[in-house]
């Protein structure tokens, strides 16, 4: 088989949508010759109060957009409205973590649950270290890469979603070409088919 073809994901663990794409996005590789490189991207939301009563408007509906989402595929996720606006680098940080152990589509599946079940604090390194040993990783080693190599790998993220015009989550990246939603895997998976990487092709053989 030939090499694994990468594309990237970018995903911040305080967008509904973004937990929709997260799994059917991984899904992909059962299927096509291609890896998922998960990108970390950390959206900045304004506040309530901050925003126009249309924004406020808007907010309600994408939670209950995703909400309805996720029952019609038989997906009864819990999706309940953050009380907070997060910023998210502490748990972001810990999926760049956990990705080094091949465990980011357990952590990452994880930790939306738990926040949109508002069970895990994803702005609070001690709450993401806690989480982490739960798992059975290190809640030492987590700490000790988000003080250091996790904080620039995180930069270099931020960098190259800059590079890649990246607006929001989530965003696939695949040979340049931008899929924006939750909504787009099934095109994104159409690009794949007709660029030859179905396992079952022997082009990708």
């Amino acid at each position: 088989m030939a090499e694994r073809e990468e594309f990237r994901m970018y995903s911040d663990f305080k967008s509904p949508y973004a937990w929709l794409a997260f799994e059917p996005v991984f899904d992909l590789e059962k299927k096509y010759n291609v890896r998922i490189k998960w990108m970390p991207f950390q959206l900045r939301i304004k506040g309530s109060g901050q925003r126009s009563v249309y924004s406020e408007f808007k907010v309600k509906y994408s939670y209950m957009d995703a909400r309805r989402s996720a029952n019609e595929r038989g997906d009864k996720k819990m999706i309940r409205g953050p009380l907070k606006i997060y910023n998210t680098e502490a748990s972001l940080i810990g999926g760049l973590f956990a990705e080094k152990q091949g465990r980011i589509v357990e952590y990452g599946r994880k930790v939306y649950e738990l926040f949109f079940k508002r069970e895990l604090e994803i702005d609070d390194a001690d709450a993401v270290a806690n989480f982490i040993a739960s798992m059975g990783m290190s809640a030492d080693d987590y700490r000790a890469f988000l003080a250091g190599p996790g904080k620039a790998e995180y930069d270099a993220a931020q960098e190259q979603a800059m590079a890649d015009q990246i607006f929001g989550v989530p965003i696939c990246v695949f040979r340049g070409e931008q899929f924006w939603g939750n909504d787009r895997v099934a095109m994104l998976e159409r690009r794949l088919q007709s660029a030859g990487l179905a396992l079952d092709n022997k082009s990708a053989a």
